[in-house]
């Protein structure tokens, strides 16, 4: 078994699978959809499905296993007999399955409980497949990438995801957090499932605000500052020219006038204008960095051609779909219940609605995508929702493959002294916390070579953690000491026990290295502590497919926090350092290297990166 916890890329699962089903087990019928070399449980539902199959006819296989279901707690398997419509008493069939059924290297058990027949699978075979198919899939791809838990999916289709989109002269702030996370999060799910995926960070760049800045820049700008931090300085302008526009509104004229020769292309107003985008864009991408976010094109508002947003205009117009309200113009979508949406303001400048729309239509012309995913908050669900059907009335076919994922507010994110913050404050405050916290095990502490990233790594984990963890709809308080804590669920606890999995060969040279799977006696595995995680290790591969369904990230955080727990519960009982047989002591490190492995890519699934020390 190699020795070295994985690295996963960003390219697409497309290499063969190694793995096989042993020729010792006995032939399982093929069933449509499933692949048993991308998840070893397809192999027990369908050596279930042929048990009951064969008991109760006319059905069938295939019919069969698409009721086999994971059972509640102490249940591998349960399928529900009243799914399947067929003449007689449940119990009666149920006795008929019972009486056929035949223990087999598969299938140790089955027990009937009201409308349910419970299946038990049988524990060395489940232990032997699953560690030889993590290690397959982990270190001996055609891809030289560990792969287990991805799949082929979306082979051949082609998906964009748009998602961060900050305003250009704001500083990163936490509101931009939740679509940096999430979308990254789908970005490597996507990928993970065969997808080729196409990052866009489509920046707030355009806009009064612009005119805004300009006007203030003429009075308070600093070349110095701007060198020194685009973002920060260009904030701190915008800060102070809306102040004055409160009291003056003017300015705001004065900002519309800019505004209007850039859109114009007046050469002098775009100067300064170009030289604050490029240097804001570098600075967003050593924020992205630190995330572990990473982004295939940064595209912007000012980059949708005034021609393409024309064009829709002048469609819209052909199609009878615009009326005007002075001077501005919208389209009527009341009979859709989403009210009117405005296409074009008063003093015809463009506006976000215009601009999205332009930029879809040059989107799908430029890359052909089989799937565009905005992934953009909650409160802007009307917005989405107009901006979907209005390209829908315009006759384009592709409208429908457009997916808008959505999410809930961040709530009271400050510092812990209780001020607004920015996303740079936030991960330097968790990583100095962490860096405290660490410094508490002296010896620990003097074995990590860097302390510093490590507990930047901690620290946003637990950021990253906190914000995963419940439904992406859901609002959610943010809240320092349960994010920092070891204890409970949360990112440094995971962290933790990718560490604790970690160090088993450091503190076990003796039993390096260990043989090839297929060697190893898992018969040893006897305890139900090292049967619950060989069965959660089974069931990534279907916690990653259920993920691509539901774009929900906590489904991937819960699984590894049950597992964390899972392997957290063994550790007195399926001990390896103390172990007399070294049989059974290399067994057990196999089964604890192959949860970190599958730990690691759960972590990675979540574009967090898994420590070795801490």
């Amino acid at each position: 078994m190699a020795s070295t916890s994985a690295q996963q890329s960003n390219k697409p699962v497309l290499a063969p699978s190694p793995f096989s089903v042993p020729s010792d087990l006995p032939k399982l019928p093929e069933v449509a959809g499933t692949d048993p070399t991308r998840c070893v449980l397809d192999s027990f539902r369908i050596a279930i499905a042929k048990v009951v199959a064969d008991a109760l006819e006319p059905l069938t296989v295939e019919q069969v296993y698409q009721g086999v279901d994971y059972g509640k707690k102490g249940e591998d398997f349960t399928v529900a007999l009243p799914r399947f419509k067929l003449p007689g008493k449940i119990d009666e069939l149920a006795k008929k399955v019972i009486a056929k059924f035949q223990p087999d290297e598969w299938i140790e058990s089955v027990t009937h409980d009201r409308a349910f027949l419970h299946f038990r699978c049988r524990t060395n075979t489940l232990t032997r497949l699953v560690l030889d198919q993590i290690h397959a899939l982990t270190y001996d791809t055609a891809s030289k990438q560990p792969e287990y838990g991805a799949n082929y999916l979306g082979e051949g289709k082609r998906v964009i995801i748009e998602y961060s989109s900050p305003n250009i002269a704001k500083s990163f702030h936490v509101g931009h957090l939740r679509s940096t996370i999430i979308g990254a999060f789908l970005a490597n799910l996507y990928k993970a499932c065969g997808w080729e995926v196409l990052s866009l960070n489509y920046l707030g760049d355009w806009g009064t605000q612009f005119g805004l800045i300009a006007v203030g820049f003429e009075k308070y700008g600093s070349q110095e500052a701007l060198e020194k931090d685009a973002i920060q300085h260009l904030f701190e302008i915008y800060v102070k020219v809306n102040a004055e526009a409160e009291k003056d509104p003017s300015i705001r004229d004065e900002a519309a006038a800019w505004f209007k020769r850039m859109e114009d292309g007046d050469e002098e107003a775009l100067k300064n204008w170009r030289v604050w985008r490029q240097l804001s864009v570098r600075k967003y991408a050593e924020e992205y960095d630190r995330l572990n976010v990473h982004f295939d094109a940064y595209t912007g508002e000012s980059e949708v051609p005034q021609e393409s947003m024309d064009k829709a205009l002048k469609q819209l117009q052909e199609l009878n779909l615009i009326e005007e309200d002075n001077g501005a113009l919208r389209v009527n979508l009341e009979k859709y219940k989403l009210g009117k949406a405005v296409v074009r303001k008063r003093d015809g400048t463009s506006i976000y609605l215009t601009r999205d729309i332009g930029g879809a239509v040059e989107r799908y012309n430029k890359y052909k995508f089989d799937k565009m995913i905005y992934v953009i908050s909650a409160q802007q669900d009307m917005h989405v929702a107009q901006f979907f059907k209005v390209l829908e009335l315009m006759g384009f076919d592709w409208a429908k493959n457009l997916e808008h994922v959505n999410y809930g507010l961040v709530q009271g994110m400050s510092t812990r002294k209780g001020t607004v913050v920015f996303l740079d404050q936030i991960i330097r405050e968790a990583a100095s916390v962490m860096h405290e916290q660490m410094r508490k095990n002296e010896d620990k502490y003097n074995a990590i070579e860097d302390p510093e990233y490590v507990a930047q790594e901690i620290g946003i984990t637990g950021i990253k953690i906190q914000d995963m963890a419940a439904k992406r709809i859901n609002n959610y308080t943010f809240n320092w000491d349960r994010m920092l804590s070891f204890e409970g669920d949360t990112g440094p606890y995971l962290q933790y026990a990718h560490v604790r999995l970690s160090s088993i060969e450091r503190k076990n040279p003796e039993l390096l290295p260990l043989p090839a799977p297929s060697q190893l006696k898992t018969d040893l595995l006897v305890e139900p502590q090292a049967r619950e995680i060989a069965f959660l290790l089974g069931t990534y591969p279907d916690v990653v497919k259920t993920a691509l369904k539901t774009h929900e990230p906590s489904g991937i955080v819960t699984f590894g926090f049950r597992l964390s727990h899972a392997i957290s519960s063994a550790w007195e009982t399926v001990i390896v350092k103390g172990e007399q047989d070294k049989e059974k002591a290399k067994a057990r490190m196999a089964l604890y290297l192959a949860a970190r492995d599958v730990l690691g890519a759960a972590l990675r699934l979540l574009s967090i990166r898994p420590l070795e020390r801490m």
